[in-house]
């Protein structure tokens, strides 16, 4: 009986060709199949380094029965490399679902790391807070954003997102209404590609740089936020935003902060505070 195969996730390029490892090119020229995100975009990539292989297609709209196919390949011998456009697979791109299927099934899966966009964003921001919370693509929707945002804002992490160019302005609006206009925010765009741009300053004034050069507001970008301040990371917990959220669908804010604060004993002041930011992002 053949031996079954391997997955390999294979991490690629986000930009510069130059970033490709060594042993991502050697394993993606000795495997059989290559699973691409989209066949047409990888051609060009194989081809510049030389790789010659069967392409198949494994998208956001076909993963699971793609993961099945790749199974019957990998169950008949045949060793598989997973890639998506750019970057590593299953971090916010296809890929998850297949590497699930296939280990559900008891296949060896290999990562083959290389250049992260999170990373290097952290490497070149001067965070210095302990430990982040990669958040990946917030929901396009407004109002489903900024209820997301709420989740997150007491956190004492850095909060890493990734965002469409489409949407940066309105995101990095909604950072500052949110998460408060003090925080520093590290915005890097376009990662290792020619026009690379890393600037940092306060939450208060990301939404006028980007306004001031339309240019800026171009490419694929990483967000990095500074972590809550203490007082709001300690003074109020989960379980006193809940409780806060619940008062204040009917009672008037300040007698919902009062009432919070009696219930969960988290400092008024500081249910006060949250409570002014939740109404202002509901209005």
């Amino acid at each position: 009986m053949k031996e079954q195969g391997i997955l390999y996730v294979v991490a690629t390029p986000i930009g510069n060709l130059g970033d490709m490892t060594l042993r991502a090119i050697d394993t993606l020229k000795q495997v059989d199949v290559i699973a691409a995100e989209d066949t047409r975009h990888s051609t060009g990539l194989l081809s510049h380094f030389g790789i010659s292989k069967k392409l198949m297609a494994v998208h956001e709209h076909n993963e699971q029965q793609s993961a099945q196919l790749l199974l019957q390949r990998i169950q008949q011998g045949e060793h598989v490399a997973l890639i998506t456009d750019a970057g590593t697979p299953g971090i916010s791109d296809p890929g998850a679902v297949v590497v699930d299927v296939l280990m559900s099934q008891g296949v060896k899966v290999v990562p083959i790391p290389g250049v992260s966009a999170v990373i290097a964003a952290l490497s070149a921001s001067g965070i210095t807070d302990n430990g982040f919370m990669f958040v990946g693509f917030l929901p396009a929707s407004g109002a489903q954003r900024r209820k997301k945002l709420e989740s997150l804002q007491a956190l004492d992490i850095t909060l890493v997102f990734y965002e469409a160019p489409h949407r940066i302005v309105e995101c990095v609006q909604d950072l500052a209404k949110i998460l408060g206009t003090e925080r520093r925010i590290t915005i890097a765009r376009e990662l290792t590609k020619t026009f690379e741009t890393i600037h940092r300053c306060a939450l208060s004034e990301a939404g006028a740089w980007l306004a001031h050069d339309t240019n800026q507001q171009r490419g694929e970008f990483v967000l990095l936020v500074e972590a809550a301040p203490p007082q709001l990371a300690v003074e109020v917990d989960q379980a006193a935003e809940r409780v806060l959220r619940l008062l204040l669908e009917a009672l008037p804010l300040k007698q919902a902060a009062k009432l919070a604060s009696e219930i969960t004993g988290a400092k008024k002041n500081a249910l006060y505070e949250l409570a002014l930011k939740m109404k202002e992002a509901s209005d």
